[in-house]
């Protein structure tokens, strides 16, 4: 048990937990070593694929790369590797199962930590959000496909304008405004009900979903890339020019589009830290974990290059500032092809939902994470007496992500995602470099090569992708991470158990939930 020191500011801010602390707190569980490097591999495409090439990439080659927008995802390919081997090294280095929240508080210590919590909120709830749009988008193109027709009113951001292909929708020459995004809405607090009730995925599961997602995405490849092959006379003129001429705005066209799609873009990696999560897992982590990551992270480029060419070929870029891009890239194919169009879309909204559910699982357990540390209200850790899950802190990640999801553009949702995932891998990459210095003895089971250069790459290229991003998301983002340091100082600093020298499996209703493995 800890025990309260005499400290100054600095001293307390940087209070780490020793690793057989974090070693404790993960007992409950005994993992064995099963996983090889081609388990991790496809570990790591079943929890990227997903959400970003489904929802993002449409956004990001219309408003800022054009065609080029293949390029933007090498950019951010290459970010998330130099962030990825640094994940690999903390996951071989200390022994524990947890986010990139533990190896903050183990590392650097509980201030750090505190802003990894409010970061990672960032990258699992608003992205939950952003998902869901998504989701939505293709539920409301599916259902069109039968006739089913939900007022358009109820299928948008509150305020903003009604747009085909980006033009306003006029009535009586007025144009007309979204209310509220229902359909996004409402997958939020459905599935935020489910986790109460306790659903967790089972592997057999999970590999049902990911076998979906991947045979949407190829299917797509291989039949969209037979389509342009057929008629690549006509379509080529999609590609001209490849990368559009700057107007002369920030990060719209041009080289700046490129880089600022790539940070855009980025959201569709997200999730290929959960390779490293499974660090505990690896049969041989100092071989495995670098090919898995690495090796995910490349076959996900690959594929997300093959769809961007495809889809911006078949489609004008200027059309595909959608939340469902593939759709609208299928639709294009013709009426012949609208048995195809419903089965990629049917497959997009199988894939979806899960990766709202596994983003909305992360957030959850982050907080319950955070409530047991003493640094979030008791309540947040509370456990239901019959479903045995932290239902508390699932409502409230249910109602967060429903009421953003309803009211907010998903473009500016994505851009608040990017950033605070960028920003929790900086740190990530700091980790690894603090904790090179403060503690050499330590075994470790990966090193990241070409120390420090890579590491310091990783923060100088995340800080970089951050700030293409436009100037009001980082307005929100400065005052988001103010009003968390502010609650740090306010609740966190006086509350925390490490602090009092409490032992974190303290209360009786703190013990019993075992949130799952985030993803």
């Amino acid at each position: 048990m800890a025990t309260r020191p005499a400290m100054g500011l600095l001293s307390r801010m940087t209070l780490r937990k020793t690793v057989e602390q974090v070693q404790r707190e993960t007992q409950t569980s005994e993992l064995k070593r099963t996983l090889g490097a081609w388990n991790l591999v496809f570990l790591g495409i079943g929890c990227i694929i997903g959400a970003g090439i489904f929802v993002r990439t449409g956004n990001a080659a219309a408003l800022h790369a054009g065609p080029a927008v293949l390029l933007s995802f090498l950019v951010a390919g290459i970010v998330c590797a130099l962030a990825g081997l640094c994940y690999a090294e903390l996951s071989s280095t200390l022994p524990v199962s947890g986010s990139a929240y533990t190896y903050s508080y183990t590392t650097i210590g509980e201030f750090a930590a505190w802003i990894m919590g409010a970061l990672l909120l960032l990258e699992y709830g608003l992205a939950a959000s952003v998902v869901a749009v998504g989701w939505a988008g293709y539920v409301v193109s599916l259902l069109g496909d039968y006739g089913v027709v939900i007022p358009v009113e109820l299928t948008g951001p509150t305020g903003h304008h009604v747009q085909k292909a980006g033009v306003d929708i006029l009535v009586n020459g007025a144009p007309v405004e979204y209310l509220f995004n229902l359909p996004a809405f409402l997958i939020c607090i459905a599935l935020s009900c489910l986790l109460v009730v306790g659903v967790s995925e089972s592997a057999k599961v999970n590999n049902v979903i990911v076998a979906i997602k991947m045979t949407v995405i190829i299917a797509f490849i291989l039949i969209c890339g037979w389509f342009v092959i057929q008629h690549y006379d006509t379509l080529k003129q999609n590609w001209d020019p490849f990368i559009p001429p700057s107007t002369g705005d920030k990060g719209e066209f041009g080289w700046g589009g490129v880089f600022r799609a790539a940070s855009i873009v980025f959201f569709a990696y997200i999730g290929f830290e959960a390779v490293s999560t499974a660090g505990q897992e690896a049969k041989d982590p100092k071989k495995d974990m670098p090919v898995g990551i690495i090796g995910s992270l490349v076959v996900c480029t690959i594929l997300y290059i093959l769809v961007s060419i495809v889809m911006t070929l078949i489609v004008n870029y200027k059309e595909l500032n959608v939340p469902d891009p593939v759709a609208v890239a299928v639709d294009a194919l013709g009426p012949q092809w609208a048995w195809f169009a419903q089965i990629i879309k049917a497959g997009a909204i199988i894939g979806l939902t899960s990766v709202v559910l596994v983003l909305m699982y992360g957030q959850t357990r982050i907080f319950y994470t955070m409530a047991r540390d003493g640094l979030l209200p008791r309540v947040f850790a509370t456990v239901h007496k019959k479903f045995k899950t932290p239902w508390v802190n699932t409502l409230a990640v249910g109602i967060i992500t429903a009421f953003a999801a309803g009211f907010f553009d998903i473009n500016v949702l994505g851009d608040m995602t990017s950033v605070g995932t960028l920003a929790a891998f900086a740190i990530v990459c700091l980790s690894v470099i603090w904790l090179r210095r403060t503690h050499p003895e330590i075994p470790r089971g990966f090193k990241v090569p070409l120390y420090p250069v890579l590491p310091a790459l990783g923060i100088v290229a995340c800080g970089a992708l951050i700030l293409t991003v436009e100037w009001r998301v980082l307005v929100f983002f400065f005052w988001y991470t103010l009003a968390a340091i502010a609650m740090y100082f306010a609740y966190g600093m006086r509350n925390s158990r490490l602090y009092h020298g409490l032992d974190d499996e303290a209360g009786p209703e703190m013990g019993e939930y075992v949130g799952p493995t985030h993803h």
